[in-house]
C-alpha cells in the first residue's frame, strides 16, 4: 500500500476530488495548511475571515516570504494503483505555473478497517 500527500493550490480542490473519484478514488482527507516552495512568493492572500486565516508576524524585523493558503490531500491506495492516482492529481492540478504543488508518495506498512477488522488491502477497499 501507499500513502500519497498532496500539497495543491486551494482553489484546485473541487477540481481535484472530482478528478479522484472518476478515476476510482472517492476518499480523501483534506486540510488546509499553509506554506511555499522554493520561489520567491512575497505574498499572502487572505480570506477575509480570521478564524480560517494562520497568523504571521507582522513585526518588519521577522518579514521574509510569505506562507501561501493551500491544501494538503491525503489518500491510501494499494500498490497496483498508485499510478492511477498519481495520474489523477497531476492531471487536475498541473498549469505550469510555479504553485502547482508536490505529490509525496510513502509505504504503508498496514491499514485495519475500524468497523470489520478487516487488514491489509481489503481495508482500503472502496467496494466495501
Amino acid at each position: 500500500m501507499k500513502e500519497i500527500c498532496a500539497i495543491i493550490r486551494i482553489d484546485k480542490i473541487n477540481e481535484t476530488k472530482r478528478a479522484l473519484a472518476d478515476a476510482g478514488f472517492p476518499s480523501v482527507t483534506a486540510k488546509k495548511c499553509i506554506g511555499r516552495g522554493k520561489g520567491n512568493v512575497e505574498y499572502l492572500i487572505r480570506s477575509g475571515n480570521a478564524a480560517d486565516d494562520l497568523e504571521e508576524s507582522s513585526n518588519p524585523a521577522e518579514i521574509g516570504p510569505k506562507l501561501m493558503p493551500k491544501r494538503l490531500l491525503t489518500i491510501v491506495v494499494p500498490d497496483s494503483r498508485k499510478d492511477k492516482a498519481v495520474e489523477a492529481l497531476i492531471r487536475a492540478n498541473q498549469t505550469g505555473k510555479p504553485g502547482d504543488g508536490r505529490i509525496f508518495v510513502m509505504p504503508v506498512l498496514d491499514a485495519i478497517r475500524v468497523r470489520t477488522g478487516e487488514e491489509g488491502d481489503s481495508a482500503i477497499n472502496e467496494q466495501c
